[in-house]
């Protein structure tokens, strides 16, 4: 590996999988975060089948099982007369399809413990402080330039920084993101705050005309999540503002009463405008490359976000030792085995956002399509997804790259 260090922009679960995986194969690795402070803000995160398999590999399965939850059922009920849409069973069923569990976490304690990781490998430095704003590259190296006018030299650079990317508008150069028009309210509750009425184990949706809830237990069943999402023309950049209680209960005027309840509960709801981008064939230039939100912003339809980010951070290591340290041919090659499959997620996020948000005559294709057995029972809908890398082989096609 190269004497220079690897740079990454961005501390978020993305940039800090790429410290580790990169840091594991003897590179030097320098992560800068632009925050005072290496920390996530948000909810819950699902995570799929694909996403422990990841963990596996990277031997984080044991830490992340300390903090996860283990949900019995996904299922979907009618956001207004609570009827049971469906129920798809998860622990049993989904280790027999895919061999591993399905599972929530706080966004918080999964950053917590790709960042332990980090800290526990001499060859990684993190920065705080340290916002990425450009770089120029040369047939050495990549020079980056940070806010504060400071210069680092490094073997490349990995922009891992999120949906607003500096780094992807020099490489891609496609401007904002794409608004999707709809708003969401995230909100965690300690278990005792939640009535048991109103307590559900499952990973429950209450899905309805351009409104729906989410909820699930989080952190070995400790805490709440709770996350509202609905349309509106409100737009605020950022991931943690204050939302609007008052144009929170209007949208759900017509709701089930036990989703107005439970949105009763929270006194503060922090908002996030939902957006993502095109999806690309190409993300990298020489030696920089594009990872997660940077690269494939999608909808969290498919909660497949963090476990993309994740997915690439493995393959990424795949493809830099396939190179032998050659980062250019890596970017190439991991870009190459990514695109298809990340494509993939960003679409079909957008078809399950309208497909939970429907009325009228998609309403009950969707209700007759998910009782049918055939979409939701056993994931089959998704097995393309869940089925995930192969191990053995991470730099081969994948069930997600192939479309049909």
């Amino acid at each position: 590996m190269q004497q220079l260090p690897v740079l990454i922009s961005g501390g978020g679960i993305g940039g800090l999988a790429a410290a580790l995986v990169l840091s594991r194969l003897g590179q030097q690795v320098e992560v800068f975060e632009q925050a005072d402070e290496f920390r996530e803000i948000g909810a819950g995160i699902q995570l799929g089948p694909n996403i422990y398999k990841m963990f596996v590999l990277l031997g984080l399965d044991e830490a992340v099982r300390r903090v996860v939850y283990f949900p019995d059922a996904m299922k979907m009920r009618d956001v207004r007369s609570g009827e049971l849409v469906v129920r798809a069973p998860l622990g049993a069923t989904a280790r027999a399809a895919y061999g591993h569990d399905y599972s929530v976490i706080y966004r918080v304690d999964l950053h917590n413990v790709f960042l332990g990781a980090c800290r526990a490998q001499p060859n990684v430095k993190l920065h705080t402080l340290s916002k990425v704003e450009g770089f120029t590259q040369d047939a050495g190296g990549v020079t980056v330039t940070l806010a504060d006018g400071r210069s680092v030299r490094g073997a490349a650079l990995i922009g891992a920084d999120g949906l607003w990317s500096a780094i992807r508008q020099a490489i891609v150069g496609d401007g904002k993101p794409r608004v999707s028009g709809h708003i969401a309210y995230r909100a965690v509750l300690p278990i005792e705050a939640v009535p048991k009425h109103l307590f559900d184990p499952d990973v429950t949706l209450w899905g309805g005309e351009k409104t729906h809830l989410v909820t699930y237990p989080l952190r070995r069943g400790e805490l709440y999540n709770l996350v509202a999402v609905f349309h509106s023309n409100q737009y605020e950049e950022g991931w943690n503002t204050f939302g609007d209680p008052q144009e929170l209960t209007q949208r759900f005027a017509q709701a089930h009463p036990t989703v107005k309840e439970l949105l009763g509960k929270i006194e503060t709801w922090k908002m996030w405008v939902l957006c993502d981008r095109e999806p690309v064939a190409n993300w990298s230039q020489d030696r920089v490359t594009l990872l997660g939100d940077a690269a494939h912003p999608m909808l969290q339809y498919l909660a497949q976000g963090a476990g993309m980010a994740i997915e690439d951070a493995v393959v990424l290591g795949a493809a830099l030792q396939e190179a032998n340290g050659d980062f250019a041919a890596a970017f190439q090659r991991y870009q190459s085995v990514r695109y298809l499959r990340t494509g993939r997620v960003q679409l079909t996020a957008r078809f399950y956002g309208d497909i939970y948000h429907a009325s009228g005559v998609t309403r009950e294709l969707r209700n007759q399509m998910f009782q049918s057995g055939t979409e939701a029972a056993g994931f089959a809908g998704l097995s393309w997804l869940y089925k995930g890398l192969n191990p053995d082989n991470l730099l081969a096609p994948t069930p997600a790259g192939k479309v049909g």
